[in-house]
């Protein structure tokens, strides 16, 4: 009788034990899917000027002019938020050079842009001005008040609320200003490196900007220490050359003192404010060349009479010096 055929499946050779399992490979490649969500960077219609007048009245899209665009990327500059606070220190060592102005107007163009957070600090032993220039909230406290206080206000269930009593809050402008007492002797409201850091952790806490309005001691202990908390440098000065001589001599010396001091004065942006109206912006722009060789950026400010006396107010100034606190203002975040 004949034996029967082995099943088919038994007559495969068998796989020796040392070889390796092959995987096959799919009879069919699916391709890569493309993603329905797509990156469209339209700009916006011009919305100055007269192609702004034309895309309003017929609803095309008229493009912006260069100068549009500009101002576009300002704004947006301004308008950021970065991932930690960021200290910006306003220097020099003369004073009645325009510390106080551009302390203010900085604070209101990122706090107009970019929202709340933005205080604005009198770091200053000897009459700092200010508050003089500030709005006044119902109370009359100042730094010395908000010292006495950070233990409790850096407890975990402090609110932002609990810095009201401490703060003015400039209600056109956005920002708060911590003030100095300009009623008292240097020697009466004396800040120590210690109150400085305790106050920075602080305002920090609730602040994602903070700048400082500072005084004309280089020597001063606040000072120096207002100075390892900055993050960036920017030089005040008007369009006269004792002015900007001491802001010049305060890069050099800075550049001297410690690495951190030397990075800040050679990422500078210099503020030259125009200081008279006739023939004024011609002095300015001979001061902000003479810059441009040892800052990051200058930038110029034409003479506005809000600037000079009186409460400051940005929406006080001229189109063409709230033009010009915006090149400023995005000259700074530009370097953060």
């Amino acid at each position: 009788m004949p034996r029967p055929s082995p099943a088919p499946w038994l007559m495969a050779p068998a796989r020796k034990s040392d070889e390796p399992v092959r995987d096959e490979p799919p009879s069919t490649l699916r391709p890569a899917r493309v993603s329905f969500l797509t990156e469209l960077d339209v700009e916006p219609p011009a919305v100055d000027g007269w192609r702004g007048l034309v895309a309003r009245a017929t609803g095309l899209q008229v493009p912006p002019t260069e100068s549009e665009l500009e101002h576009r990327r300002r704004v947006q500059a301004v308008s950021r938020h970065w991932s930690g606070p960021r200290g910006i220190a306003v220097v020099n060592g003369k004073g009645g050079v325009g510390k106080t102005v551009t302390n203010a107007m900085l604070a209101a163009v990122f706090a107009r842009n970019g929202g709340s957070g933005v205080l604005a600090w009198d770091n200053n032993d000897t009459r700092g001005t200010l508050g003089w220039r500030t709005e006044k909230s119902d109370h009359d406290a100042t730094v010395h008040d908000l010292l006495p206080e950070t233990e409790r206000l850096l407890l975990p269930d402090a609110r932002v609320s609990d810095l009201a009593p401490f703060v003015h809050h400039q209600t056109s402008d956005k920002y708060d200003v911590l003030r100095s007492n300009p009623e008292l002797l240097a020697t009466g409201q004396r800040i120590t490196q210690a109150d400085f850091d305790a106050l920075q952790v602080v305002v920090t806490k609730y602040y994602r900007m903070v700048f400082f309005d500072s005084g004309n001691d280089e020597s001063a202990p606040r000072w120096l220490r207002m100075i390892d908390h900055t993050d960036q440098l920017v030089v005040a000065t008007t369009a006269l050359g004792e002015a900007a001589e001491s802001g010049a001599l305060l890069l050099e010396a800075l550049q001297d003192r410690d690495e951190h001091s030397a990075r800040l004065a050679e990422n500078a942006v210099v503020v030259v404010l125009q200081s008279e109206r006739n023939g004024g912006m011609a002095a300015a722009q001979r001061i902000a060349e003479g810059f441009a060789t040892i800052a990051r950026a200058v930038v110029t400010i034409p003479f506005d009479r809000a600037l000079h006396g009186g409460a400051l107010r940005f929406d006080s100034l001229n189109r063409a010096t709230q033009d010009a606190w915006l090149a400023a203002g995005a000259a700074v975040a530009d370097g953060l």
